[in-house]
């Protein structure tokens, strides 16, 4: 192209004044024409517009990594790196000229500024501040300038969840990109993610999500300043500083106001402010950008085009020459200079740079971007063996061998892995897929053009579902989008009480209350919220109702005070009155209304009510029976208060109290006055057990309630940090290690009656079979209750084996006993081989009570004065004179009450001189047979007892009051 030929004009202003409209409407209307654009990105974009407008037969796109170059190509799209420069198209247009200044790049905008031209007309389309440049660079230029469509405002500075939707925040690198869309996931349901190393694939699939309202945000790098036209409110900065390769600095006026004007489209205002830990602008910042007035630039970076490959040196040479034009300034050294620099270095290279062509194909080489941002050394490496390839073994006639490629492109093609690892593999895939798109470098070229380029297509849906995944949170974005355009929402709940709105699940509904799924972002909880509420408003009253007319047999009680409906809480117990009439908090959402709330607790408290009339029923009617007056209508009073449970030393007292008729009328009841505690037999049961363990809990405050044992369990363990209280309420009652039933207690207090407590008595396996315990468990309960055991062993005594004597045949001939044998010799002793004996373990077990502290209120016992034992309900008969618990068997089992338990009856011989008492001390089942003498008599020693009153508790305290009258 001629630097004379046609028309040159320069269209200059602000962001949003059309330029780039303009220019493709200005190309369209020539035969041919080529735009070069600055990013891939924005070269896909034009690239779309003109193939909507003209049809993909006649458009060209051709990038550092993409070349789609139709048979009939009228229009060329390219990135400026890429523009063909000698095809001689009648328009060409090169779009942000003002990057002729850029640092990294700006030589190659400078090289087209100066070469590339139009057979009949040339665009330059960029900043105002471009215009002294290239009136000074450029002879017959025109200058075009337009104005911005719409105002842009500073807001100052906002916080991310307070950013208005709409809003585009800008970060310069990766990790402050995701750190910013993760936050506005959380706060406002998810965002779009655009960056310059995305592919053009995975940048409009995720600029979609944003354009079409699925999000309402949208975390971009500067990428988004350089011509994406964005349908965008406000542009926040999230940081006035990046890092440009080289080192941080911060950003120009002109490059701020060049993503700042990304806000507002066409005629509609845009904002711009801060965000984050940015700082605020300064007012010249601010007046500079809302005015579009900054300084003019005055170097444009410049890199010697007429390059000498005669030998790498001179290369070299003509690449780092320098300009004496006073508007253009030598530009660094770029990625492909100083890679040219690295490889010069290897002997493997510089052996084979024997010619100029072989010196340009290293250059050729040299260009390839460094996408994988590797190291130098790596990069290098690479480059090497690519050249190594390429020279072959003739001039430069070598390819890049297709084996090679392919184990490289598939050890790239996969789609497992984070947002990370996947945009690696596209930054690696970016570097075959340009090596596939220069002319002659590999066998098969379109082979690997469309291979590389399905292998990217592959790898940038992947990218953007965990774009996707990650960022965004589709039911918030969603209800969002609706509850802005207020629209109904269209809300349901299924069988399982799954609660969806517009088909995102959103929630459960258990019971009647609604949880919110825990995923979902603050702002988005709220929106979920109020759509939920609307499907579940009907759902609340059917459920209700549901509940009112549900049998009880769907309903229960945890043993922490919860109510169940089925596997739903539906409400807790709480304190009541009494203790035996709790009351009820329903779990009813303030959102269903007091109607629904009203009914669950009235359902609740009927179940509850009727649980606890069926379960303590002999409690009620005890508390109704009005024959029970006086002391006896007292302790009943105290048996309801313990809830049908009461230790006996805690009311021994009023034990005492309590004549034989008072106790006849409880014992009506069902109440049963054990040795160690008074209950009713009844609520021992495992459902009222369980029942009373939560009404006691409930009564006395506590937070935490103690669980009842498992059914069937005789003993449990006694932890030490378990009061006793529970272990009563429990029905247990704790001895040693462990702790038994009651009611097993007292069958086996009413065994241990009818021992001889003070000689000492084995266990017998009635005991143990009762218990369930082992010998030696079996002593340390009974240490737990009273009692001494003293082990010992003995020899085993195993019964008697029978004799047999065989069958004598009175009809088989006898044989005669010889003459020399004496019928009354003696016969002869055979040797015996005594075993030792078998050895078992036994206890004797003695009553031996703990001495109990004595009290502070009471005085010392007179010297001498015997203590007198209180009768009570004490059985009397062969126990010690110690402080054993007492009680009394059942009032069913009289006819079979032991001897032991009533008073012995003593003849005048056996009272003062301590002599045999015979078997008077056994109980009537053990009586043995007075005429059977081949039993050894049994004789104890005890002092005279002294007269003491009749106990009105005893059974027979009628014939006793008789006794010396009749």
């Amino acid at each position: 192209m001629s630097a004379t030929t046609g028309r040159v004009t320069a269209v200059l202003g602000p962001t949003n004044t059309g330029k780039t409209h303009y220019a493709i409407d200005r190309m369209l209307s020539h035969r041919t024409g080529v735009i070069g654009l600055p990013l891939r990105l924005l070269a896909r974009e034009v690239y779309d517009r003109i193939v909507a407008l003209r049809g993909p037969s006649v458009v060209a796109l051709v990038t550092g990594e993409e070349r789609i170059v139709p048979d009939r190509t009228q229009y060329w799209v390219c990135t400026v790196e890429a523009m063909p420069l000698e095809i001689g198209a009648d328009f060409v247009a090169i779009d942000e000229i003002q990057l002729c200044a850029d640092p990294d790049r700006g030589h190659v905008f400078t090289d087209r500024l100066l070469r590339a031209r139009g057979l009949l007309e040339t665009l330059f389309l960029g900043a105002e501040t471009m215009r002294p440049a290239i009136a000074g660079l450029v002879q017959g230029v025109t200058f075009l300038k337009r104005e911005r469509f719409s105002e842009l405002t500073y807001t100052g500075s906002k916080k991310i969840s307070r950013m208005p939707p709409r809003s585009a925040i800008v970060g310069f690198s990766v990790e402050n990109v995701y750190a910013i869309a993760e936050l506005i996931r959380r706060q406002k349901g998810g965002c779009a993610v655009v960056m310059g190393a995305l592919s053009p694939r995975t940048r409009n699939a995720q600029v979609a999500l944003y354009q079409n309202g699925d999000v309402d945000y949208l975390v971009a790098t500067d990428a988004i300043g350089m011509g994406l036209n964005l349908d965008i409110k406000h542009i926040a900065f999230s940081a006035t500083a990046k890092f440009d390769g080289r080192r941080m600095r911060g950003l120009y006026p002109q490059e701020l106001a060049q993503i700042a004007g990304r806000a507002g489209r066409h005629t509609e205002n845009g904002t711009f402010g801060v965000t984050g830990e940015a700082r605020p602008f300064d007012d010249e910042i601010i007046e500079a950008i809302e005015n579009h007035q900054f300084a003019p630039v005055r170097k444009l970076m410049w890199r010697n085009h007429a390059l000498d490959f005669g030998t790498a040196e001179r290369l070299i040479r003509s690449l780092e020459s320098p300009t004496s034009n006073d508007w253009l300034t030598r530009a660094r050294d770029a990625d492909d200079v100083l890679a040219l620099k690295a490889l010069i270095e290897m002997p493997e290279v510089r052996d084979r740079l024997t010619s100029p062509k072989r010196v340009q194909l290293l250059w050729d080489v040299c260009r390839i971007p460094d996408f994988r941002g590797s190291s130098d050394s790596d990069h290098a490496g690479l480059l090497a063996r690519i050249f190594e390839y390429l020279c072959g073994r003739g001039l430069g006639g070598g390819r890049v061998p297709s084996d090679w490629i392919a184990k490289a492109v598939s050890r790239i093609d996969r789609t497992d892995g984070d947002i990370d690892a996947i945009s690696k593999r596209l930054a690696y895939i970016r570097t075959w897929t340009y090596i596939a798109q220069r002319k002659g470098w590999v066998d098969d070229e379109s082979h690997w053009r469309d291979e590389t380029r399905a292998v990217e297509d592959r790898l940038s849906d992947a990218l953007h579902d965990r774009l996707t995944q990650r960022f965004v949170d589709r039911r918030t974005s969603v209800l969002l989008r609706r509850l802005n355009q207020k629209e109904t929402h269209v809300a349901e709940v299924n069988d399982k009480g799954e609660v969806t709105v517009e088909g995102e699940f959103v929630g459960r509904l258990e019971g009647f209350r609604f949880r919110q799924d825990a995923s979902t972002s603050p702002d988005g909880a709220k929106v979920m919220a109020q759509a939920a509420v609307q499907a579940l408003k009907p759902e609340f009253h059917l459920r209700a109702d549901r509940f009112y007319n549900a049998p009880d047999t769907e309903m229960d009680f945890t043993e922490q005070g919860g109510l169940m409906w089925g596997t739903t809480a539906v409400g807790k117990l709480v304190k009541g009155a009494e203790a035996l009439r709790p009351s009820v908090e329903a779990f009813v959402d303030d959102e269903a209304g007091f109607e629904v709330a009203e009914k669950v607790r009235r359902r609740l408290q009927h179940f509850i009510d009727r649980k606890v009339a069926a379960q303590f029923e002999p409690l009620a009617a005890m508390s109704r029976d009005e024959t029970l007056t006086g002391l006896a209508r007292g302790f009943a009073f105290r048996l309801v208060e313990g809830l049908g449970v009461l230790p006996r030393d805690a009311v021994a007292n009023d034990v005492k109290e309590l004549d034989q008729e008072a106790r006849g009328a409880l014992r009506k009841h069902g109440v049963r006055f054990g040795q160690f505690t008074i209950f009713l037999p009844l609520l021992l049961k495992p459902a009222p057990t369980r029942l009373r363990l939560v009404l006691w809990s409930l009564w006395n405050g506590l937070d935490e309630f103690p669980e009842s044992p498992p059914p069937g369990l005789v003993t449990i363990p006694n932890v030490a940090e378990v009061p006793k209280a529970h272990y009563t309420l429990a029905g247990y009652h704790p001895a040693g290690t462990r702790a038994i039933r009651i009611d097993m207690l007292e069958r086996l207090a009413d065994i241990l009656r009818q021992k001889d407590s003070r000689a000492g008595f084995e266990a017998t396996p009635d005991m143990l079979s009762i218990t369930g315990m082992t010998l030696d468990q079996f002593a340390d309960l009974m240490a737990g209750l009273g009692y001494k055991g003293e082990k010992a062993e003995r020899a085993k005594v195993k019964a008697a084996e029978p004799v047999v004597v065989p069958a004598v045949d009175p009809d088989a001939p006898q044989n005669p006993i010889p003459e020399e044998v004496s019928v009354l010799a003696p016969m002869p002793e055979e040797p015996v081989s005594e075993a030792p004996p078998e050895m078992e373990a036994f206890y004797t077990f003695t009553w031996a009570p703990k001495p109990r502290t004595a009290r502070p209120e009471r005085g010392p016992r007179p010297q001498g004065e015997r203590r007198e034992r209180p009768q009570g309900d004490k059985p009397q008969g062969e126990r010690p004179q110690g402080d054993r618990p007492q009680g009394e068997r059942p009032q069913g089992e009289r006819r079979d009450r032991p001897q032991g338990d009533a008073k012995p009856h003593h003849g005048k011989g056996d009272r003062n001189k301590g002599g045999p008492k015979g078997d008077r001390n056994k109980g009537k089942g053990d009586r043995p047979d007075r005429n059977d003498n081949n039993k050894p008599r049994q004789f104890e020693a005890r002092p005279q007892r002294a007269d003491k009153p009749i106990d009105p508790d005893n059974p027979f305290a009628a014939l006793l009051a008789l006794k010396g009258k009749v």
